[in-house]
């Protein structure tokens, strides 16, 4: 059993993105506690906490509240460009899992080893599954390694593997998958980083164990908008009836 399955007690779950949108802190509080109201009362398995458009101060500020509250989904974090903030973050609140945009494949040979010690160190100081990307959307490759190699070496360091293509909202590249799928044989889960929607959730959830959904739930699907009751139904419906054809 992987630690994504102890986490989750659904199969294929999603876990949904707080981008943490607003006009100042309290805005962007306000904002958050209403998409993740909207995203768990639809059925959404985890929430992802994230600094797209806030602050690190913003993530804290967020988590606060939202462990305050009994949702029913679990709590995620991922500090963009701070790795070491999430990781206190997650010893401060009781976030079930850390999403790292990239555990291998970002850094040049000299600079690959301090950061595997320190993600290591950080990753035995709390309980929390941690979700990772190889050759993930915006992040530059510099290892000088083969993808394959890197995302065996990624595998190793976190919980699960986030897979995506080269942009937000583009759906994940299904040969991608595979790939990643053969390099880990089998070994670790991948979730679906990018794209997903009610329309294509068939095709990427059955060659994935979970997804990470964040502009589809949005006003016209894009990243700027608001979360929307309607777009998380439709989309938990379709997955809703792919659980239960398995």
């Amino acid at each position: 059993m992987s630690r994504l399955s102890q986490t989750f007690t659904t199969v294929k779950p999603i876990l949904g993105m707080l981008h943490l949108a607003g006009d100042g802190a309290a805005a962007k509080l306000v904002q958050a506690e209403e998409e993740a109201r909207i995203m768990a009362g639809e059925g959404v398995d985890g929430l992802v906490v994230e600094n797209y458009f806030g602050e690190a101060d913003d993530v804290e500020r967020v988590l606060d509240r939202l462990c305050g509250l009994d949702l029913g989904a679990k709590i995620g974090v991922n500090v963009l460009r701070d790795d070491a903030r999430a990781f206190a973050l997650a010893r401060r609140y009781p976030v079930a899992f850390i999403q790292v945009d990239s555990v291998a494949g970002h850094l040049p040979p000299e600079a690959d080893g301090p950061f595997a010690t320190g993600l290591a160190e950080r990753r035995a100081s709390v309980p929390a599954l941690l979700l990772g990307g190889v050759r993930f959307k915006y992040q530059p490759v510099l290892s000088g390694r083969p993808e394959e190699e890197d995302v065996r070496i990624g595998a190793s360091r976190c919980d699960g593997l986030v897979v995506t293509s080269d942009a937000t909202g583009q759906p994940t590249d299904m040969d991608k998958v595979a790939r990643f799928r053969a390099a880990t044989g089998g070994t670790v889960p991948l979730l679906i980083g990018a794209g997903l929607t009610e329309a294509n959730a068939a095709e990427q959830l059955a060659a994935a164990d979970g997804a990470v959904v964040g502009s589809w739930f949005k006003h016209d699907h894009k990243d700027t908008g608001r979360v929307e009751a309607p777009h998380v139904a439709r989309l938990m419906r379709a997955v809703r009836s792919l659980r239960s054809a398995a």
